[in-house]
């Protein structure tokens, strides 16, 4: 037989509450806190390697800064107006946002176009995903070797190619359109099946049955790409151009490769293809040493980034928006 038992108190006695255990008290902080303290490594490294950095880079670029001297006296924005009236700058400027576009938008349309054959019944297709990612993991050095000697003037196959349809060989290392074209299409070849196995991925955590709700209805497999898979890869596609804008505004290794010669930091006699990155590390480094005008051509870079990727962003949210 069960019995309760209630605790009488006297009248104006204050009723005491039982604190919790400290095992229970350890526990709810443990709750509280863990989440935080799982990514607290990535915030510590980003702080480190990313976020001071940065701020370092900021400093300097206030700074007369040449590493061959002791003293570095504060200039303020006197780097960032100079930059601002430098013609080899504005070239860099050019030059980098003229490859960006030549390589970036064929890429990114190609590797779409190259996912959705992918993601369809084919035979040993574990093979041709396999196959797509090779060009990625080749070395820089051996993909610049070998475009360099594709995109010969003399000798290579693409001027014998174009000899062949009777058009007159180019020189595509003294041209600008031709180094971006040549620089464009190494960049393209390296990075296009990377980014297909992304939107692959993405394609395949489509529902079927959209798919098949939309085969009932009538629509053909190209109606259903545009209306059922880009729209549901507008996330995918949204990381993938800002990742190839981060890359392709910080085109370093390939121009650089590209043209051999006495001096290749400059991107060719005239700077036909010089990146702001090279222009960047040859005012920092050798032969100019100016470290606080390098820094100030670092941040103007950052901000031309930041720039793009918003402006992409809102691109390609504000079409989904008309779609």
């Amino acid at each position: 037989m069960a019995t309760s038992l209630k605790i009488r108190t006297e009248p104006g006695t204050p009723v005491t509450h039982r604190r919790p255990a400290p095992r229970h008290r350890l526990s709810r902080l443990d709750i509280k806190l863990s989440p935080y303290l799982y990514i607290a490594p990535f915030f510590v490294l980003f702080g480190v390697f990313g976020a001071y950095p940065l701020g370092y880079t900021l400093w300097v670029s206030l700074h007369d800064w040449d590493l061959l001297a002791e003293d570095h006296p504060f200039v303020g924005l006197a780097n960032y107006s100079e930059l601002l009236g430098d013609a080899d700058f504005w070239n860099a400027v050019v030059n980098t946002l003229g490859i960006f576009v030549i390589s970036t938008v064929p890429q990114l349309l190609l590797a779409l176009w190259l996912a959705n054959m992918l993601n369809r019944q084919l035979r040993a297709r574990t093979l041709f995903r396999m196959g797509v990612l090779i060009p990625n993991i080749t070395s820089t050095a051996a993909v610049a070797i070998v475009f360099g000697q594709l995109f010969s003037r003399e000798f290579g196959l693409i001027n014998w190619a174009l000899d062949l349809v009777g058009i007159d060989a180019i020189d595509w290392r003294a041209s600008r359109l031709g180094s971006w074209v040549a620089i464009s299409t190494m960049v393209d070849w390296r990075w296009t099946g990377y980014n297909a196995l992304i939107f692959l991925a993405a394609m395949q955590a489509i529902p079927r049955d959209l798919y098949e709700s939309a085969a009932i209805d009538g629509a053909r497999p190209a109606r259903q790409f545009w209306s059922i898979t880009v729209p549901m890869l507008r996330p995918t596609i949204i990381f993938c151009v800002i990742i190839s804008t981060i890359g392709g505004l910080q085109l370093f290794t390939e121009p650089l490769l590209f043209n051999s010669g006495t001096n290749p930091i400059r991107g060719g006699p005239t700077r036909e293809s010089q990146t702001m990155t090279m222009y960047m590390f040859e005012n920092a480094f050798a032969p100019n040493f100016n470290f606080g005008y390098g820094a100030a051509i670092a941040w103007m870079l950052f901000a031309l980034i930041a720039i793009v990727a918003v402006v992409n962003v809102l691109i390609i949210r504000r079409g989904g928006r008309s779609t």
